[in-house]
């Protein structure tokens, strides 16, 4: 894996050899990636692994035709022929009136914002192993639990340079520290399994191992011994750890390219209300050590902290250049790509903001209703909004918790979700993508 100046030196190498051999325009992009996990069972090492690779792409432009190519191989000579058979491509792709670069004078200038996402502790095996270890074994602890189906802890790194022919290049780099445990509680036709996981940038930011472990056994017990529920209409509240679902259908249905096919069920909303007064979604690229903080977005691009809801009206489309074109738009700085293919759009650090009830005081408030801890399946349109998906979480009445329900369906339409949803005020940033406890005042529930 080569460093940032050195894969930055790499792709604006490749940048102008294209525009040397005849390309109206190219962009270039480096991913280099490492990795090393230890996976644990019953105590026992089940698997040690290490791997690093490297990719590089190359976009070519001819006019309004345009084609990718990807390498993992990165000597002279490869490249040399990814350049002849990139534009060798495009020279025999269709045309694309909607095709291009980002806009010249939007791109982002060093320098570029920094975010404390680079640990130099890389842990050696054993330190992982025993990483491992400890997650199982308070997993395993927790009286109720019968069986492990392992845990695990990783370590990673990675760089990502960008060069573009209009002038602009960068780099940035990225490590990342996991753990996780996944046990089983009960015994025969009754055993329940659930998990645990955290992730950080760096391993001083980790959640202890074995708290980590205790949550998974915990969560595994308390699963056991279902109870059922008739078919109606209750209120339903999404746990954090699943309430990050909905966030992601809503960015589905607000991607430029989605909009702009006329497949999404939010097309006509820009700048309306979809969400209750006081609800707010955010994008924050640069958060300190983020999970997905960036420097510049997948076009060179500058990012920036943007609401995408606020107080519950939409305020923007997620747009690389060719869906903004395609929308009469400018690129929102959204831009997201691998080495291969053009590139789309996606969010950074994503979360909807807290509200000012506890989870307590949400559950309070109806005689009965369900806390839903996992979902099962795809029963999502996309195009419509319609939502149904099967689910597994607890009865609640009057506030306390009656017990766990599993093998159930809730549905309704994600317009009506949105409209209605009202969050907790339990947000914690751990992940990509967060959320507070949700409530959705109510949904048609059925038993399988």
């Amino acid at each position: 894996m080569l460093n940032p100046d050195q894969a930055r030196d790499k792709v604006e190498q490749l940048v102008e050899q294209a525009r040397r051999a005849g390309a109206d325009g190219a962009d270039a992009l480096y991913l280099g990636e490492r990795s090393s996990g230890v996976q644990v069972r019953k105590a026992e090492l089940e698997d040690v692994s290490r791997s690093e690779g490297e990719g590089i792409g190359l976009r070519v432009f001819r006019g309004s035709k345009s084609a990718s190519v990807s390498s993992s191989d990165l000597s002279d000579d490869a490249l040399s022929a990814l350049v002849e058979r990139s534009l060798a491509m495009a020279g025999e792709a269709p045309d694309d009136p909607y095709a291009g670069l980002a806009p010249a004078d939007l791109l982002a200038a060093p320098p570029f914002a920094e975010f404390d996402s680079w640990d130099p502790l890389e842990p050696d095996p054993a330190a992982l192993k025993q990483r491992a270890l400890e997650a199982e074994g308070a997993a395993l602890a927790i009286k109720g639990v019968t069986n492990s189906s392992g845990a695990g802890a990783s370590a990673s790194g990675s760089t990502v340079a960008l060069a573009i022919s209009s002038g602009f290049s960068g780099a940035y780099r990225a490590t990342g520290h996991s753990c996780s445990a996944t046990v089983i509680a009960g015994e025969g036709a009754g055993m329940e399994r659930d998990y645990a996981w955290h992730s950080a940038r760096h391993a001083a930011d980790l959640e202890d191992s074995s708290a980590i472990g205790r949550r998974a056994g915990e969560r595994a017990v308390a699963r056991l011994n279902p109870v059922k529920i008739d078919a109606g209409r209750l209120p339903i509240l999404f746990d954090p750890r699943v309430a990050t679902t909905l966030l992601g259908h809503f960015i589905g249905a607000i991607t430029g390219s989605s909009v702009a096919r006329k497949s999404s069920f939010l097309m006509d909303k820009l700048g309306g209300q979809i969400f209750a007064p006081g609800v707010s979604i955010h994008d924050d690229p640069l958060r300190a050590r983020g999970l997905r903080s960036r420097a510049f977005d997948g076009e060179g691009l500058p990012v920036r902290p943007m609401a995408l809801v606020d107080d519950g009206i939409l305020k923007t489309w997620l747009a690389e250049s060719a869906s903004a074109r395609q929308l009469g738009i400018s690129p929102t700085g959204h831009a997201i790509r691998g080495v291969g293919g053009a590139p789309g759009a996606g969010p950074s650090n994503l979360y909807l903001a807290a509200g000012t009830a506890s989870p307590d005081a949400l559950r309070a408030r109806f005689p009965r209703c369900i806390l839903v801890t996992e979902l099962i399946g795809q029963g999502v349109n996309g195009v419509t909004g319609d939502y149904s998906r099967g689910a597994a979480g607890f009865l609640i009445e009057h506030g306390e918790m009656v017990g766990p329900l599993a093998e159930i369906t809730i549905a309704s339409n994600l317009i009506e979700i949105f409209a209605t949803l009202e969050p907790a005020n339990d947000l914690v940033f751990r992940r990509g993508v967060d959320s507070p406890t949700l409530l959705v005042p109510e949904m048609t529930v059925a038993s399988a």
